[in-house]
């Protein structure tokens, strides 16, 4: 179960919004989580307090008022291939709809082990008890 955070302007419209958090779950689905396995939060922050380097590392284009930064936190074992295919889908599904220049686009992935996932009172599915 992957659970993503997607910080964004509030430059962006709902439909907007929308259209990155769908792109984002159907990069999730395509590379082989459930379509139901859906867990989003979207943080819409104001310029003051959404700060990021419009350059970094070494883009030779500024980010822009468009920037999003997508988290998602999945069970650890996935290997580089899986994660690289799962990057680039999100960046060309969000370069297709809204139309975010892919310089514009963050992602970070964060492991955790399963142990530490408790879905619903406290339990946690993946340990054997």
């Amino acid at each position: 179960m992957p659970l993503v955070t997607i910080s964004l302007s509030t430059s962006w419209s709902l439909e907007e919004q929308k259209m990155i958090a769908d792109g984002t779950h159907d990069a999730i689905v395509g590379v082989g989580f459930p379509l139901k396995d859906r867990f989003q939060k979207i943080h819409r922050l104001p310029n003051e307090q959404f700060i990021y380097d419009d350059r970094h590392p070494n883009l030779t284009e500024a980010r822009s008022e468009k920037f999003v930064l997508v988290e998602i936190i999945i069970s650890l074992g996935r290997s580089v291939e899986f994660k690289k295919d799962l990057l680039n889908r999100i960046v060309q599904n969000l370069e297709k709809r809204p139309g975010i220049a892919p310089h514009d686009v963050m992602i970070l992935i964060v492991e955790t082990a399963r142990e530490n996932w408790a879905f619903a009172g406290g339990v946690q599915y993946y340990v054997n008890n």
